[in-house]
């Protein structure tokens, strides 16, 4: 069964640091680009960063550019987003997805795990 599950989340204070993980079961991971996208409530969901199949080009939002990488480990089906100087803007629930297509978009993605919390505050 095709799954996606994030973990990692939690409660970090500004300037910290977390490392989010999207497990995924029931396909193969190196075959598909994969995003992390963030949302907080009353605004549209935001895609963060992706790592695309094949050559694995990563892109970021530039919100976030020089303080999350992205990266995957395909012999552990997982693909990790590491972040770095977080900030209370940061605070969003956080969804791993996948899809067939090179570029992360919201209407490409065609499965997303259920999502984690991230909270950044003093």
């Amino acid at each position: 069964q095709l799954s996606l599950a994030e973990s990692g989340g939690g409660w970090v204070q500004p300037g910290g640091s977390l490392r989010l993980s999207c497990a995924a079961s029931g396909f193969l991971l190196d075959a598909l680009t994969i995003g992390w996208f963030r949302q907080v409530q009353g605004k549209e969901r935001e895609v963060v960063s992706c790592t695309s199949s094949g050559r694995g080009v990563t892109t970021y939002a530039d919100s976030v550019k020089g303080r999350f990488t992205i990266s995957r480990d395909n012999a552990k089906s997982t693909v990790y987003l590491e972040m770095y100087d977080l900030q209370p803007e940061d605070t969003a629930i956080y969804y791993c997805a996948r899809t067939a297509f090179s570029q992360c978009k919201l209407g490409n993605m065609d499965s997303w795990g259920k999502g984690i919390l991230v909270t950044v505050s003093a």
